[in-house]
C-alpha cells in the first residue's frame, strides 16, 4: 500500500493547524486566569481597607476552569480542549481577515458563564447558570467573542483585536461589570405557583427548587 501524499499532507497539516490554536488558546486562557486572579485580590484587598462586609474570592479548579467570586455573584471560566471552525453562514467567515487565510477561522474557546454563589454556598444542584460569552481565539492571537450587552457589542472585531494584557483586562472587567447590573429577577407567577410535596420536602436541604436569574424568563439578547 501507498500513501497518498494529499492524505498525508491534509491529516499532518490540521495536526499542526489544530495543535497552534490550543496553544495559543491555552496561553490566553491562562492570562484570563491570571488576570482575574489580579483583580480578585485587588478587590478583596480595597473590601478589606473599606471594612466592607462582601465575600470576595478566587479559586482554580484545575488547568481548564476557575471560579472568581464577588459579593452574590461566580464566574467560571471553562476552556474547552477541542478547537473549532466557524459555520459558514457566521458573520466572521464573511470578513477579508478570513478571506485572505481560511485556516485563520479555526478557534479554541473559552467560555465564561454566571452562577448565583448560594448556588455553590448552599449545594443547590438545580440552580441555573448562564453563558455570558465565549471567547474564539485563534493561532494568529485574534479574538472574538460572541456574548451579552457589553461583551457582544465591545469585542466583536476579529480582524483587529489581540489577545494582551490590556484586552483580557477589559473583558474580565465587562464581565464583572455585566454580571453585577444582571440581577435576579422574581420569576412570573405563573411559573412557580406550583409546587409538589417532594420538591417542597426536598427543599429543606436547599437543593430542589431551581433558582436563576432569568427563571421562567427567555433568556435572549438583552434589550431591557
Amino acid at each position: 500500500m501507498e500513501l497518498k501524499e494529499s492524505l498525508k499532507n491534509l491529516v499532518f497539516d490540521k495536526n499542526d493547524l489544530k495543535g497552534q490554536v490550543y496553544y495559543a488558546t491555552k496561553d490566553a486562557f491562562e492570562l484570563f486566569r491570571k488576570t482575574t486572579h489580579e483583580l480578585i485580590d485587588l478587590l478583596k484587598e480595597q473590601a478589606q481597607k473599606e471594612n466592607r462586609n462582601v465575600l470576595i474570592g478566587f479559586t482554580d479548579r484545575g488547568d481548564f476552569e476557575f471560579e472568581a467570586r464577588f459579593a452574590s455573584d461566580v464566574l467560571v471560566f471553562v476552556m474547552h480542549t477541542n478547537v473549532f471552525e466557524f459555520s459558514r453562514d457566521h458573520q466572521v467567515m464573511k470578513s477579508p481577515y478570513i478571506r485572505e487565510d481560511t485556516t485563520r477561522s479555526y478557534c479554541g474557546v473559552i467560555r465564561i458563564y454566571n452562577f448565583l454563589a448560594d448556588s455553590f454556598l448552599y449545594q443547590r444542584d438545580q440552580d441555573l447558570g448562564y453563558m455570558i460569552g465565549r471567547v474564539f481565539v485563534n493561532r494568529e492571537n485574534h479574538y472574538f467573542i460572541e456574548g451579552k450587552r457589553e461583551l457582544g457589542m465591545l469585542y466583536n472585531n476579529f480582524n483587529t483585536s489581540l489577545i494582551s494584557n490590556e484586552s483580557v483586562q477589559s473583558i474580565v472587567e465587562s464581565a464583572i461589570e455585566y454580571t453585577t447590573n444582571f440581577d435576579l429577577l422574581t420569576p412570573p407567577y405563573d411559573e412557580v405557583k406550583m409546587v409538589s410535596v417532594g420538591e417542597m420536602r426536598n427543599n429543606f436541604d436547599k437543593k430542589s427548587l431551581a433558582t436563576g436569574k432569568r427563571l421562567g424568563f427567555r433568556f435572549q439578547a438583552d434589550t431591557d
